[in-house]
């Protein structure tokens, strides 16, 4: 199987529905929506909704259901690369290879350029199309629940209190469940959902998100440490200038593989309830992020 490919052709659908539902860079104020249009269209894996649209397949065998849905977690997550690129939080000037939005449109319209993003995100997933068991309420509550101050937001919060403190295994989790597992765990549902998932499989996927979500972001503070901003397409090194709270920095970078060779291997086991057809993709990509190096 050729995941890359796989992952280009993905984005290229994703960011045609994007370019339909996202209000076009002439509309008036033209500013924000040239910024949000500037990040959105930065280019990217689009690694949440592949694992949505991935998701619904493997519940019915059509990620079509799921296509608005995998547009609104695309929308929700650049909302939150925008913000945490301010100088107020991770103060970065690179994202994605170019300059970050504020440093192209300045900081006021950077945070509503990302206000507007997380708007338009539960306006596109208040089309996606009801079933027999899932409707636009559960897909609202379920996309809210994920990212809101119990989860995402509140994830980084801690991610920012942590800074300068030694923090232990099971606070990092907290941060890392928070910033970086929710959203995914949220990809691999909604897509799910949509697709009018069985409570048995709904459960199997939020396992195999909750793992692979914890995986990512392990590998992600590896790179960190261990890339370059030419290959990454952003700041490097950045975590250890502030002192922040990462499985390198609290186990060192063997171990912090280690630990998320054995989530990947918990979210692979979590995917037994599906076919070897229904599953090889979410498998397939599985194994391309424990393994990425960008």
């Amino acid at each position: 199987m050729d995941i890359k490919a796989i992952i280009k052709e993905s984005a290229e659908l994703v960011e045609a529905r994007l370019n339909e539902l996202l209000p076009a860079e002439e509309a008036e104020p033209t500013t924000l929506h040239k910024a949000m249009r500037y990040s959105i269209f930065a280019g990217g894996k689009r690694i949440r909704p592949l694992l949505c649209l991935e998701a619904a397949r493997a519940c019915c065998g059509d990620a079509t259901p799921a296509l608005n849905a995998a547009c609104a977690l695309e929308a929700l997550h650049t909302y939150t690369l925008i913000h945490d690129d301010l100088p107020s939080m991770d103060n970065d000037d690179l994202r994605r290879g170019r300059p970050t939005n504020h440093k192209v449109y300045g900081e006021g319209v950077a945070i509503l350029a990302g206000d507007a993003l997380l708007t338009e995100a539960f306006a596109m997933l208040a089309s996606v199309p009801s079933n027999e068991r899932y409707g636009v309420r559960d897909y609202v509550a379920e996309l809210a629940y994920r990212t809101g101050s119990l989860t995402l937001v509140g994830g980084q919060v801690l991610d920012l209190e942590g800074e300068g403190r030694q923090l232990n295994e099971d606070e990092l989790r907290a941060i890392h469940m928070g910033k970086t597992a929710s959203l995914i765990i949220a990809s691999v549902r909604l897509g799910a959902m949509a697709a009018g998932a069985t409570h048995e499989q709904l459960e199997a996927l939020t396992v195999y998100g909750r793992d692979l979500g914890l995986a990512f972001q392990i590998i992600d503070d590896i790179l960190d440490v261990t890339s370059t901003p030419e290959v990454l397409g952003k700041s490097i090194g950045k975590d250890q200038k502030v002192q922040k709270a990462t499985y390198p920095a609290l186990v060192g970078i063997e171990k912090a593989r280690a630990e998320a060779r054995e989530l990947t291997a918990s979210a692979q086991a979590a995917l037994g309830v599906f076919s070897d057809k229904r599953r090889e993709v979410l498998l397939a990509i599985n194994d391309y992020l424990l393994k990425r190096d960008y």
